[in-house]
């Protein structure tokens, strides 16, 4: 929305309020004093815009794209705003509205939002994130085809965007021409019965639903779609990518990866990002059968299969205190204790352990502290004043290195760390405190850290473990005993019986261990339950609300520049133009 546009609205409906009129005024306003803080921020008309793509993405609330609903923003939800989208596209997160962050905003993109919040659901990244098919063998049909293009391209082109995803699971994809199907695909151009209109040339150039709104996916016929040319915007990786939606893939912020959500321009060596086929395959699994159906070859780091479990462990029965627990890049979950590590299955330990962890995991010492892998696909492994970094079984070069080197601001002799869904940052533990350690930002640990672990409601101090698991909830465990987690209430889930619950019976399928007061089995509740960001996130561990280290700019302090002598004329300004009488 520019002036000349805020304008024509204004002066068609002079029936509005004082006060409304006085909140859009006040909006506008704070809007120039963040342009004041910058002797190169855009214009207005470019943070106006800006306020608009920031609601339309989810990163601000959508009351800001309609001026009646009397939204008043402040500036530490405007810079926290522009600081999200900027560390989410790989920019450095400055909470300014620059010139690079502005020329990232206009890029081609894919119209679904990179952050669901503001009352609406948000699932969770990867299996929770919109939902999954629960059958393998999807159908799909092309209702409305694009205006430029022969059919028969268009159906080869579409055939191979899907066999990107099928290539690394089970999926299989089948075209059809008419009937009911599982993915309807339309171009279409502007308004096209879905109140998501699209917007011509560039902006946007197709968007997708997710299984749970039916992963139907519609593409912008005014673009100028293209086959293997560098001209006009390649329909292949368009396509890849709102199939990949349409499966159950959200956004990604790996700059690489297909799932992200800029245009990169046709690649002609094209092929998916390590981050991609993490995400599908913890939605769908891992491929089993090649295209002649032959097995295919085992991950060196097991993965949860079928395999039964065996007896009674009786190290982890008699004493299920362990060192750590961490899901692998590849889905399967796995326990250290001392010199050994077990693998998990959904009914307890998998045959064939202990096994050593030095032999799995060359040049890793036993009696680890914590571990956790990232969103890169490696795993980290801390012990003392270090750590250690792998790929699958592989260590990285030059490790170990001193943790207060790579994760600065971490204390050694961790209890626990984990990836936490909730915002995608890494969380440490220890004692009755935690530290929130996010890669993005300088320094990574804000100075409010540590905090204390009462901060998350229920959980004791000094816990053994942690993990976030992949149905959804955060799990705690402290010698013998695990507590679960409910992300969306923030606190302990409530339940009958009560948590905590014994590590043993429920984990670690210790049938002979003491149940008292355990109750259903948390721990296979693997379900699509959906996250509010309003109930979880940054809120809950940061009094400030704000990423940035400039306490000026928040508070007090940015009322008190909404007085300073240039927003004054402006304000001045913008009232003489709203008061103008109607031509």
């Amino acid at each position: 929305m520019n002036i000349s546009r805020s304008r024509l609205r204004i002066s068609e409906n002079m029936a509005f309020s004082v006060r409304n009129s006085l909140r859009i005024l006040w909006t506008a306003a704070a809007a120039l004093v963040f342009l004041t803080r910058s002797s190169a921020a855009p214009t207005f008309g470019d943070t106006d815009k800006a306020m608009m793509y920031l609601a339309q993405y989810g990163y601000l609330s959508p009351s800001v794209r309609n001026p009646s609903s009397g939204h008043i923003m402040d500036e530490s939800s405007w810079r926290r705003a522009i600081a999200e989208f900027q560390s989410f596209a790989g920019l450095n997160a400055t909470g300014e509205l620059d010139a690079e962050t502005a020329k990232v905003m206009s890029l081609p993109r894919c119209g679904v939002r990179d952050k669901v919040g503001f009352g609406e659901s948000r699932a969770k990244r990867y299996a929770l994130q919109g939902s999954r098919w629960r059958v393998k063998n999807l159908t799909y049909k092309i209702s409305k085809y694009p205006s430029k293009l022969n059919r028969a391209e268009v159906d080869a082109e579409l055939a191979k965007a899907f066999s990107v995803w099928s290539d690394y699971t089970d999926l299989t994809f089948t075209q059809k021409r008419s009937g009911q199907v599982h993915i309807e695909i339309r171009f279409e151009k502007g308004e096209h019965g879905d109140g998501d209109p699209f917007d011509g040339p560039g902006g946007t150039l197709a968007h997708a639903y997710f299984p749970v709104y039916g992963g139907d996916a519609h593409f912008d016929d005014a673009e100028m779609w293209s086959i293997n040319s560098r001209r006009g915007t390649n329909l292949f990786q368009v396509a890849a990518h709102e199939f990949g939606h349409s499966l159950g893939l959200s956004h990604s912020d790996v700059r690489s990866a297909l799932m992200a959500p800029f245009y990169r321009g046709y690649d002609p060596a094209f092929q998916l990002d390590q981050d991609d086929i993490q995400g599908i395959q913890s939605l769908y699994g891992h491929k089993t059968q090649t295209d002649i159906g032959g097995s295919v070859p085992v991950p060196s780091v097991p993965r949860a299969t079928t395999q039964q479990p065996s007896a009674e462990d009786p190290a982890l029965c008699g004493d299920p205190k362990f060192d750590t627990i961490f899901n692998s890049a590849d889905g399967g979950t796995f326990i250290f204790k001392g010199e050994h590590y077990w693998r998990l299955t959904e009914d307890g330990v998998a045959s064939g352990y202990p096994r050593l962890i030095s032999r799995a995991w060359p040049g890793l010492p036993g009696n680890i502290d914590t571990a956790f892998t990232y969103k890169n696909g490696k795993t980290y492994f801390f012990k003392g004043s270090k750590y250690w970094r792998y790929n699958g079984q592989k260590m990285d070069g030059d490790y170990p290195k001193e943790i207060s080197e790579g994760f600065t601001g971490i204390p050694d002799n961790l209890d626990a760390a984990l990836v936490w869904s909730g915002n995608g940052k890494i969380y440490f533990y220890k004692g009755s405190k935690f530290w929130r350690f996010d890669p993005s930002q300088r320094p990574p640990v804000k100075a409010t850290y540590p905090k204390p672990l009462s901060n998350w409601e229920g959980i004791p101090d000094g816990i053994d473990a942690a993990l976030q698991y992949t149905n959804g909830y955060t799990y705690f465990f402290k010698a013998g005993s695990y507590w679960r987690f409910n992300d969306r209430t923030f606190s302990v889930d409530s339940d009958n019986p009560a948590f905590p619950r014994s590590t043993a019976f429920w984990w670690l399928g210790c049938s002979s261990a003491p149940r008292g007061t355990v109750g259903g089995n948390a721990r296979l509740s693997a379900n699509d339950e959906t996250i509010s960001d309003d109930d979880v996130g940054d809120i809950q561990f940061d009094a400030d609300g704000s990423d940035s280290s400039d306490s000026g700019h928040s508070g007090a302090g940015a009322a008190r520049g909404l007085l300073a002598a240039p927003t004054l004329f402006a304000l001045t300004a913008l009232i003489a133009l709203v008061a103008r009488p109607v031509a």
